[in-house]
């Protein structure tokens, strides 16, 4: 079940918002798409990390590395499959993030988790488990075969007009949300869960929802090209 895991008011105000709406969303909050009842899904966790840098409240990303198999050189939250060995989605996506950028799960603090999301294309049911970076550690591309660069993503950076747009995939009904921020081209699961984050944070600022982009020609621009 998702909601909080704390008494919001014991969190940063500017956090508060997220836990305390926690326990009210459903996935079709986030995603039209649901698992389907008759075929195989893998359970995954991802880590959404926010904490608090020189500039304000921020979230941790990664890039993936451009050799992976699949979403190569996609930004992503950390996280990955539930493992056997793991006690719950929390588990997982502590592990998953120290795995893959060195964070200190000791300083982490989860806070709320959110519903389960289905991801058509890797065929993942998503859970993201929400974190207060309470004590920041030292991060970095543990693994560069797996993990390109580690980043500290300010929110009103994300929130930033300027740096948000639609990518639309011809042919194929696409049409979704993106960020071009810090060098990374964001878009996706993870543009699709930050952009209603900001919003039911509090974040989200007025942004032309009419500028919308062929994603190709976004990813050719940005530096790389879809997988």
């Amino acid at each position: 079940m998702n909601g909080p895991l704390v008494e919001a008011g014991s969190a940063p105000a500017w956090l508060r918002p997220l836990i305390e709406i926690s326990g009210e969303l459903d996935s079709d909050t986030f995603t039209r798409f649901a698992p389907p009842e008759d075929q195989f899904t893998r359970s995954a966790a991802v880590l959404i990390l926010f904490g608090e840098g020189a500039r304000g409240p921020d979230v941790l990303l990664l890039r993936r590395a451009e050799t992976l198999g699949s979403h190569a050189g996609q930004v992503a939250f950390p996280g990955g499959s539930v493992d056997e060995d793991d006690g719950g989605v929390i588990e997982t996506a502590l592990r998953e993030a120290e795995e893959e950028t060195g964070v200190d799960p000791s300083g982490v603090r989860p806070v709320a988790v959110l519903p389960e999301l289905f991801v058509p294309v890797s065929r993942f049911a998503v859970t993201p488990v929400l974190a207060h970076w309470q004590t920041p550690s030292p991060v970095r591309a543990v693994d560069p075969a797996e993990t390109a660069t580690v980043a500290r993503v300010a929110i009103g950076d994300l929130a930033d007009p300027g740096n948000r747009f639609q990518v639309r995939r011809p042919g194929t009904g696409y049409l979704g949300p993106a960020f071009a921020v810090d060098g990374l081209f964001v878009w996706g699961f993870t543009a699709g869960v930050l952009s209603v984050l900001l919003s039911l944070g509090g974040w989200e600022r007025d942004w032309d929802r009419g500028d919308v982009r062929d994603l190709d020609a976004a990813l050719h621009e940005h530096g790389w090209e879809r997988r």
